[in-house]
């Protein structure tokens, strides 16, 4: 599996929401990062860190994110698309721009960077 197709199988698991495939592409040390400007954002570490992320994220919006186009350079792979879905709470929905930044070794995912329209998620979130 080269890491482009291990970069799919994560978004392919997210959507499904499964967290044991998940945890099965993470390596057990990795790290996230998004804005903190965002609820769900900051740095996480650890398949810990990863659920906190997921959790926060997952609490305040249901969205999907469709992969438009995958750049790969090396051990990362760069996910250009969109997340679209809605915010909890207000079903206010939302399509946003995403770039994700993914960094791969050994086949598991050890560091995820994530890029989105911040002022435009924030403008939704209200």
């Amino acid at each position: 599996m080269n890491n482009r197709d291990v970069i799919a199988d994560l978004y392919a698991a997210f959507a499904r929401r499964d967290l044991p495939a998940i945890l099965a592409l993470t390596d057990p040390g990795m790290t996230v990062i998004q804005t903190d400007q965002l609820p769900w954002g900051g740095t996480f570490h650890g398949h810990e860190g990863l659920r906190t992320f997921m959790e926060r994220l997952v609490g305040r919006v249901d969205s999907r994110v469709e992969v438009e186009e995958y750049v790969e350079a090396g051990d990362q792979v760069v996910a250009i698309g969109r997340t679209r879905g809605t915010v909890r709470g207000t079903g206010t929905p939302f399509d946003i721009r995403v770039a994700h930044v993914w960094t791969v070794k050994s086949g598991r995912a050890v560091r995820f960077e994530a890029y989105i329209d911040t002022p435009g998620m924030l403008k939704q979130l209200g």
